[in-house]
């Protein structure tokens, strides 16, 4: 019986332990537009004819090193309350490795797209629950100096702000970037975390918000969001479906045509049965398989950064 009891006892330990961790947000800290653009970090990008500026990260990592002894120290800071991290530069050098990374994800039939950015790609393959933003300004007085700094957790899927803090430190005679934005941050980091904390929280209650849009490829077979299987409206049977996938079936249909259904505010649950996580791609091959089942239907899913999915009928 004792040996029973101690038993059960590691085995309740080992869940504890398990399930805490994956309550905690997995964090990436990152250089905030403002201060890339204000440094010269930054890149063009085509996005499907339109040119647009975005931070170069890589290149920010590569030139700087107060940005780099930044990062590791707000690492650090994050990682004495307990939350994962997920480092932007291993991030980086990942997708560069990679050869099976594409600038956007094409349709072998139509040739559809969805453009993804380096920072979609960067999203993609780091998975942070959060961003957190980081800004600073050095202000020199005589011999000493002090930070002016502004931190902003961003959820990484919809890129709302979830938290921020910003103030100004104490006159110091360190010399480090990084020293005197721990020593300006330190008073005010458990605040900060705390909303982190709240927000992720509401995640793991009420769900990951994603956004998911249904189209329709004209393949000459005459299916439509208005043909029926089974007596009901494929656009219906989508509908019933994403209800039944949502946490308390949240999501708001904004907009549906015969060819298309866009589906925003949809709250998905933030890990499957079986323990694992689940992001806008898994949530979307869901719905792939069960058209395939229920009416015999092929289609494709592409994703746009992590929190936007497209599935297009007809595709492959």
């Amino acid at each position: 019986m004792k040996k029973l009891y101690a038993i059960l006892f590691l085995v309740a330990l080992v869940h504890t332990e398990v399930y805490g961790q994956a309550k905690k947000p997995t964090i990436m800290v990152v250089p905030a537009n403002v201060w890339c653009t204000h440094n010269g970090y930054t890149q063009k990008y085509n996005n499907q004819g339109t040119i647009t500026e975005i931070p170069d990260y890589k290149k920010a990592l590569d030139n700087d090193l107060n940005l780099v002894n930044v990062i590791t120290k707000i690492g650090e800071l994050m990682a004495e309350k307990d939350f994962p991290l997920k480092d932007m530069a291993s991030s980086i050098r990942s997708i560069e490795q990679s050869s099976a990374e594409h600038e956007m994800t094409t349709s072998s039939t139509s040739g559809a797209s969805l453009a993804e950015s380096p920072l979609d790609r960067l999203m993609n393959r780091a998975k942070a629950d959060i961003l957190i933003e980081v800004v600073w300004n050095i202000n020199t007085m005589g011999p000493k100096r002090s930070v002016t700094y502004t931190l902003r957790g961003l959820d990484a899927y919809t890129n709302k702000q979830v938290a921020a803090t910003q103030g100004t430190g104490e006159p110091s005679m360190a010399a480090e970037v990084a020293v005197l934005l721990e020593e300006a941050v330190v008073d005010k980091m458990d605040a900060f975390v705390s909303q982190l904390q709240k927000h992720f929280d509401d995640l793991m209650a009420n769900g990951r918000e994603v956004a998911l849009e249904v189209r329709v490829f004209d393949n000459g077979s005459g299916v439509n969001l208005e043909s029926e299987f089974g007596g009901a409206e494929l656009q219906e049977i989508i509908e019933d479906w994403v209800a039944q996938n949502t946490v308390a079936h949240r999501f708001s249909l904004t907009d549906a045509t015969e060819n298309m259904m866009l589906f925003e505010q949809v709250r998905i649950p933030l890990y499957r049965e079986n323990g694992m996580a689940r992001d806008t791609r898994s949530f979307a091959n869901d719905l792939r398989k069960y058209l395939n089942q229920k009416a015999n239907l092929t289609c494709k899913v592409m994703t746009k950064g992590l929190g936007k999915a497209e599935l297009v009928i007809g595709e492959k």
